[in-house]
């Protein structure tokens, strides 16, 4: 009975949105859904990847090498998402391997669930975490060439920054004002462990970072800034121009672990594994977060910074 005057009410909203020009957007606040059920009631919610030929397509991943079914399932979605989305490459934020690090552990955690991706030519750039030891830069297949920090330009107009969090000793703090000082591309995106802002009630806002690392994204126009940690996945409001966001739950999730009450959360998913899938075009860059079911948890479209006149 409760269930037959549920789908009464979704009818009559329905109408509603219909008679008076309401936003479909506004579908979870008018029949009392939560995000998820609305965004399902209402395909025109969702910001489409526009799959779009010669535009720069990777993945987000963070705090996933468990080696644990979880992991596997989540892996297997961006597989299938790889069958229709042809990204090029995978951007890990850190926490790649939990536990021993042996061999059969790299296998284990890394190269048997994503085996469709790295067979398809997809390359992954690693940065580390605190769960993971120094020596992973020299693994190849996380393509750091031994460097604990570095950067690299898959298309000409972006250039990604991986920085270690873990242990930011002065001298990387100067190479990454190097590097951003020098880079001359639209798109600069750093990508590190540690995030500057989060909702995490486990970790949350590293304050001590922000206060470095900040005013050098702020003085050289970085755009993007993406981070792991906490466990779960959350798009921060933009602060100061600059948009964040925490991927940290490729295969550990902290349930119910967002602060909602933090103030910055545009958008939080802390209910299953989720990754981010993001295409950048010109000025823009479509983004889904996409959870361990299928299910397309987050999406939209930004705009770069663009330095003042």
């Amino acid at each position: 009975m409760q269930t037959r005057h549920r789908s009464y009410v979704v009818l009559l909203s329905l109408l509603l949105l219909i008679l008076t020009g309401t936003n479909y957007r506004d579908i979870g606040s008018i029949t009392g859904a939560t995000p998820v059920e609305a965004q399902q009631s209402s395909a025109e919610q969702l910001v489409p990847l526009p799959n779009k030929g010669g535009s720069l397509k990777f993945c987000v991943l963070g705090d996933f090498g468990t080696g644990e079914r979880p992991q596997y399932q989540l892996a297997e979605q961006m597989a299938a998402l790889h069958g229709r989305f042809n990204y090029d490459l995978v951007v890990l934020v850190g926490d790649n391997l939990y536990g021993s690090e042996r061999p059969q552990d790299f296998q284990q955690k890394f190269e048997l669930p994503y085996k469709p991706l790295l067979d398809s030519g997809v390359k992954f750039y690693a940065s580390l975490g605190n769960h993971d030891s120094r020596e992973q830069r020299f693994y190849k297949l996380f393509n750091m060439e031994g460097k604990l920090y570095y950067a690299f330009s898959p298309k000409s107009n972006v250039r990604f920054f991986a920085f270690d969090s873990t242990y930011p000793e002065p001298e990387e703090i100067k190479w990454l004002e190097d590097e951003l000082a020098a880079s001359k591309n639209d798109w600069k995106i750093v990508f590190f462990h540690h995030p500057l802002y989060s909702s995490g009630k486990r970790h949350g806002s590293d304050l001590r970072l922000r206060e470095v690392l900040e005013p050098l994204f702020l003085k050289y126009n970085v755009s993007l800034v993406l981070n792991g940690h906490d466990h779960f996945y959350e798009r921060v409001k933009p602060q100061k121009g600059i948009n964040y966001f925490v991927v940290g739950s490729g295969g550990e999730l902290r349930a119910g672990n967002i602060d909602r009450g933090s103030g910055i959360t545009a958008k939080g998913f802390d209910t299953d594994l989720a990754f981010m899938a993001a295409e950048i075009i010109a000025d823009d860059m479509y983004f889904n977060a996409i959870s361990r079911t299928g299910q397309t948890v987050d999406s939209g479209v930004l705009t770069r910074r663009k330095p003042a006149p």
